[in-house]
């Protein structure tokens, strides 16, 4: 069925301009849907546009309002466009049996933009040449970068950290961006350093492991696969490095220098806000998280709060519920900043109490 739908969507507008991998990413995430003679297939369209559908079979009566109507034939050219669904339409009804396909508008919204992005022309000609990389292979161009689908999956679009960045940080971001490729066994991270880069893993494996002393073993927390982000805990919270970074594969990493990271996406992704609306928002149904370690949440914590160890947030992920709110906090607003970066990263609304708890009577 995803071949079928991705030959149809290379005959649709504007879809068919989108790159290959976004074409073939939306194949698996649009649906075809058949639809009897004498319903209406865009009933619910009309009132919520939530959705771009396109007539690929049969014929389908648009009534407009003011009493108009226009018979749409999947065959004419016009079907190659969306059905326009908006204010004007007041219904449809299908004349015989017809097949609709589906596509949610946000979705294909994301893409268009973050393809037509690609391609702009003030962003190609600020791009930085292409170099050779080491073994000779040249470094792919931000055109390439933006088009991988899986280090910049829609998903990711959609609700992970690049949804809350503007349109404009995103042209800067990939302009500022360096590929770096690694071998087996590179350290990228040391434990206790000063943080530098924020890390997109686009080809390879990385093994995370964390020391509790100076002396100590270091232990195997997490591995982190292509597509997977790190490095953003130090920048985020202006700390050295918690844990030690080291390539299980050969690969290939994006980064973005402390400063840019900050500017870029730091800053959009974060919200603060006061105790009062925290307070507010914790009434409606959000839920407090204390960033900082368990000794510290059982000594004394806000009422109610939950808590997520900065240095373990990323075990506890699986936990939480998407469908909720989170107000992240910790004694200065450091912690609880890189968790709730970290959060959002991976598609929670998150909000960070502006100050920590220092500020505020427990």
């Amino acid at each position: 069925m995803t071949t079928a739908v991705l030959t149809l969507l290379n005959t649709l507008e504007p879809i068919a301009k989108l790159s290959t991998g976004r074409k073939r990413e939306l194949a698996g995430l649009c649906f075809v849907e058949k639809v009897s003679k004498g319903i209406n297939p865009l009933r619910m369209n009309v009132t919520h546009a939530k959705q771009v559908v396109y007539l690929i079979k049969g014929e389908l009566e648009l009534q407009f309002v003011g009493g108009g109507k226009e018979l749409l034939r999947a065959t004419d050219p016009a079907a190659k466009h969306p059905v326009i669904c908006d204010q004007n339409l007041a219904g449809s009804l299908a004349c015989t049996e017809v097949e609709i396909l589906r596509i949610d508008n946000d979705l294909l919204d994301i893409m268009m933009t973050w393809d037509q992005l690609s391609t702009a022309d003030d962003v190609l000609k600020n791009l930085p040449p292409d170099h050779a990389d080491n073994d000779g292979k040249r470094n792919r161009t931000a055109v390439e970068w933006m088009r991988d689908t899986e280090v910049f999956s829609v998903a990711k679009l959609q609700s992970g950290v690049f949804s809350k960045v503007p349109v404009a940080n995103i042209e800067a971001m990939f302009q500022r961006m360096e590929r770096i490729s690694t071998v087996a066994g590179q350290v990228i991270i040391q434990q206790g350093a000063v943080g530098d880069y924020y890390y997109l893993i686009e080809h390879g494996s990385l093994l995370v492991s964390r020391a509790e002393g100076v002396n100590a073993t270091s232990v195997l927390v997490a591995e982190l696969q292509a597509g997977d982000a790190f490095g953003e805990e130090a920048l985020v919270s202006d700390n050295k490095r918690n844990a030690t970074v080291t390539m299980k594969t050969d690969g290939q990493l994006l980064r973005l220098n402390k400063r840019d990271f900050v500017e870029l996406l730091k800053e959009p992704m974060l919200t603060h806000v006061s105790r009062e609306i925290a307070g507010a928002k914790v009434a409606e149904g959000a839920v407090w998280v204390d960033a900082r370690l368990p000794s510290e949440y059982q000594y004394e914590h806000i009422d109610g709060a939950i808590n997520l160890p900065l240095n373990e947030i990323r075990q506890l992920l699986s936990e939480l519920d998407k469908s909720l709110t989170y107000v992240v906090y910790c004694q200065t607003g450091r912690r609880s900043s890189a968790a709730a970066f970290i959060l959002g990263q991976h598609g929670l609304d998150v909000l960070v109490l502006d100050g920590g708890t220092r500020s505020y009577v427990m």
